[in-house]
């Protein structure tokens, strides 16, 4: 699914000189290498402030400890996406409201939140799915308008960009009132271990982060508010300052093979690719920056998706089902405030959803491969269908 071999071999001097001048200097946490990624990202993305830490799940729960929710607030967030996003609110005592996503972009349904606000709801947590753009601009129209929070959730979305109104265009990531990434190594921008970032342009809310990450304190021995260890390490960080260069013709890979996929799929019609939503409307190529393609994820239309995955699989062709279970049905996240009835897109995406390769080594012959492979066996099995 993820080439992270071929990655390595393009910028292995790069990345072994970070990493030795780290084990040189044994500067392993809060180095300079931290310090020196830390503004870059800043400079990357636009951002005030980048506040590193240990993964992308402490990412998102600094973040909302750092807004000072309560336990009983009510946070909405995707029922489509990572466990991540839902456990840290559940963790915090803060109540999940899970609410559905919009059939073509997987993202979540800006009518959807506004019919689940209420006297308690305090945040909104939008995931940029698949390394599609959430729509901000509407969701932070109706954040502003019930005085609401807005935690991006940017771990499969770094360096993609959202248009406002206006038609300007902005990171993800930086459009909300906060935001998390993860470094997992198979991200966009990923590094050798785990890895996580918050974002924020708010100067006292990134001064209270800070102080979360490292067991509250500013200075040595005073703890000043409640925190947690998460720290990324200077190694790590060493990674990311190789790979951070890159990171716009790595999206720019992403997006020219989701294209060459969706142009040998176009053919069928029990396949459904995926789309990007940007200026010029609906469609996806290699120009659109709305989607930097973590996945490449279809919807499979009267198609046995198990027996695909088994014939693709014994190919020797990888595919993912990015998520077989939606979070509402998860044992741990199962409330009885929850209709199935309003879970409809969810309940069927997740019956029909596949992921293909997707990663900066892919190449044209491969791509058309995966896809003569899949087009034989949905050809083959027509008759059964």
């Amino acid at each position: 699914m993820v080439d992270l071999q071929g990655q390595y071999a393009r910028i292995k001097d790069q990345v072994s000189a970070a990493m030795q001048e780290v084990i040189d200097t044994t500067t392993f946490i809060n180095g300079p290498e931290v310090q020196a990624f830390q503004s870059e990202l800043e400079d990357y993305l636009g951002v005030k402030h980048v506040i590193p830490c240990a993964n992308g799940t402490d990412a998102l729960q600094v973040a909302m400890m750092g807004l000072g929710l309560k336990p009983g607030d009510e946070v909405i967030t995707a029922d489509f996406t990572f466990a991540a996003t839902v456990e840290v609110i559940a963790l915090l005592g803060l109540t999940p409201v899970l609410v559905d996503v919009d059939p073509v972009t997987f993202n979540i349904d800006v009518a959807a939140i506004e019919r689940a606000i209420t006297s308690k709801t305090k945040a909104i947590v939008p995931v940029h799915l698949f390394g599609l753009a959430a729509p901000m601009d509407q969701i932070m129209a109706l954040a502003n308008e019930h005085n609401l929070y807005v935690i991006e959730d940017n771990a499969q979305g770094i360096g993609a960009h959202c248009a406002d109104a206006s038609g300007k265009k902005h990171k993800t990531g930086t459009i909300g009132h906060v935001a998390s990434t993860s470094f997992f190594p198979s991200k966009n921008l990923g590094c050798y271990g785990d890895g996580g970032a918050i974002f924020t342009n708010d100067d006292d809310l990134a001064h209270t982060l800070r102080g979360i990450v490292n067991h509250g304190m500013y200075e040595r021995y005073h703890h000043d508010v409640v925190g947690v260890n998460s720290r990324l390490d200077s190694l790590q960080a060493a990674v990311l300052r190789a790979k951070l260069p890159h990171l716009d013709h790595y999206n720019r890979a992403r997006r020219e093979a989701a294209a060459q996929y969706t142009k040998a799929l176009s053919g069928l019609a029990q396949v459904v690719t995926p789309t990007g939503v940007c200026a010029t409307g609906m469609g996806v190529c290699a120009q659109c920056d709305c989607h930097v393609f973590h996945q490449y994820t279809l919807r499979l239309i009267g198609v046995d998706r198990d027996g695909l995955v088994a014939h693709l699989n014994g190919l020797g062709i990888p595919c993912g089902v990015y998520y077989p279970i939606p979070l509402h049905a998860q044992k741990a996240y199962q409330d009885e405030r929850y209709n199935e009835a309003d879970f409809g897109v969810t309940n069927q995406l997740v019956k029909e959803v596949i992921s293909l390769p997707m990663h900066t080594e892919l190449a044209s012959d491969q791509i058309a491969f995966i896809a003569s492979a899949i087009k034989d066996f949905i050809n083959a099995n027509k008759s059964t269908l």
